[in-house]
């Protein structure tokens, strides 16, 4: 840090935000329509496949063959490689990289309250600004021909993002950057945001969040033995048990590890603990075949512990823009996570396992997360709900760029907005044409997938 170096004023960074407008207009933010040396998107999902666990695979690939929206929530990477064909203004900020209206929903502060925000930093890395907003607005336009929203809807919804979006980082660029940094979405801010009939469905989905705790997570994900030990159920291929002689030699080496990425006091806390039990267990859609694991230890006063160790690849703005990659990417997604959520868990670290050279970031499982219920939304809550995620996101983004600069490019008028509702809908379209490239894929026989045991 150089500390004699001056800050230009707020005013200053407006006006260069402004002035980026010459370079790059808010309109250019209209356009998408596939390059001719597009990367293959099957080909792009074939090769990310290749260090993942192939038994899984098949999973991740019937997983996104279902729908449009679910191809498109596992193939971050697909897009990342399409925005860099896209103009962007270079005004930097750390993204979420995988910013689609599903990775936000409600959790527990380290002060017990319930919150909104973002909930997934896998592919957090810096970028464009502009690319976790694409990123966003697509999502929802795909989520609302997905809920029976006409088109009218979904280009509403769109605009109720970046406009909730440009004018939270208008009133951020305006408060000392101390006060951004504290600033937090509680549930409760973000319910008011619904109608009545909307907010009443979406109160019993934050009850629900509530009682997700580690206690629920040991009476729905363990048994108790006669020897007294609590074990975890299997439910193969979602939760398998390994071989203990396989995981239990590294298993000390491997929470050592983790315990030093904890700062002191969250030490503390953890040596309070005593392993055990352990297995693998499958989540998501993109992150299905990555190794992820849940560990449970038990309290001192009987109290459960459930921590999920989740493989750390790659992020893919990071291969998009051909960046050197971060030197532990676990200690990327952690990071990432902390400069973007002012809420973080308590528990959040990382390690390396040696022997197969893989980074983990590990956290705590089921700390009374839940996601809004998008199928019982009509328009005006959908509208409602957009304007959550984009007030989130605009927060994010102010924590970590110039809040200032991003508010002056944006202006006042619906420019930006109608250019990337645009936007939405061109690459929704494009999410349909690449899943029904996968879906045709899968019945030729060139990609196998599997029954999915958590499918309704």
């Amino acid at each position: 840090m150089a500390f004699d170096d001056p800050i230009a004023p707020p005013d200053e960074r407006r006006e260069a935000g402004r002035a980026v407008r010459k370079l790059v207009k808010r309109t250019a933010h209209a356009e998408w329509s596939p390059p001719a040396d597009r990367l293959d998107p099957i080909e792009v999902l074939v090769e990310s496949s290749r260090t993942r666990d192939q038994s899984l695979v098949p999973l991740r690939f019937q997983r996104m063959a279902q729908s449009p929206f679910a191809f498109y929530r596992g193939s971050a990477l697909v897009m990342a490689y399409d925005l860099v064909n896209t103009p962007t203004t270079g005004i930097v900020v750390q993204l979420c990289g995988d910013a689609h209206l599903a990775n936000f929903g409600v959790f527990k502060a380290p002060d017990r309250r319930l919150v909104f925000d973002l909930n997934d930093f896998d592919e957090t890395f810096p970028g464009p600004f502009c690319w976790d907003l694409k990123r966003l607005v697509a999502s929802f336009a795909l989520a609302a021909r997905a809920t029976g929203l006409d088109g009218s809807a979904s280009r509403a919804s769109v605009l109720a993002a970046v406009n909730s979006y440009s004018a939270w980082m208008d009133r951020y660029s305006a408060m000392t950057h101390l006060d951004v940094w504290y600033q937090r979405l509680d549930v409760s801010d973000m319910l008011e945001y619904l109608g009545p009939g909307a907010r009443r469905r979406q109160e019993r989905a934050v009850t629900e969040a509530e009682l997700k705790d580690h206690l629920r997570a040991q009476s729905k994900l363990t048994v108790l033995h006669a020897d007294g030990r609590r074990r975890i159920i299997p439910s193969p291929p979602i939760i398998e048990r390994v071989p203990s002689h396989a995981v239990q030699e590294r298993l000390e080496d491997a929470f050592t590890r983790y315990r030093a990425s904890l700062a002191p006091d969250r030490q503390a806390l953890f040596d309070r603990y005593r392993f055990v039990d352990f297995a693998r267990k499958v989540v998501g859609v993109g992150s299905v075949g990555t190794r992820c694991w849940m560990a449970l230890f038990q309290g001192p006063n009987g109290g459960p512990l459930f921590l999920q160790l989740k493989e750390a690849r790659d992020a893919a703005p990071q291969l998009a823009q051909g960046a050197k990659p971060a030197k532990h990417q676990g200690k990327r997604v952690v990071d990432g996570q902390r400069e973007l959520q002012p809420v973080a868990d308590l528990l959040l670290g990382w390690l390396t396992d040696p022997l197969e050279g893989i980074d983990y970031y590990v956290r705590q499982l089921w700390d009374a997360k839940g996601s809004v219920d998008l199928a019982g939304l009509g328009p005006k809550a959908f509208n409602n709900y957009a304007q959550a995620c984009g007030w989130a996101l605009a927060r994010a983004h102010a924590r970590t760029g110039d809040s200032a600069m991003i508010s002056g490019y944006l202006g006042g008028t619906s420019r930006f907005g109608e250019s990337l509702a645009d936007f939405a809908e061109a690459y929704a379209d494009q999410a349909e044409r690449d899943h029904a490239l996968l879906v045709a894929a899968v019945e030729r026989g060139a990609i196998k997938t599997m029954p999915d045991p958590k499918a309704p």
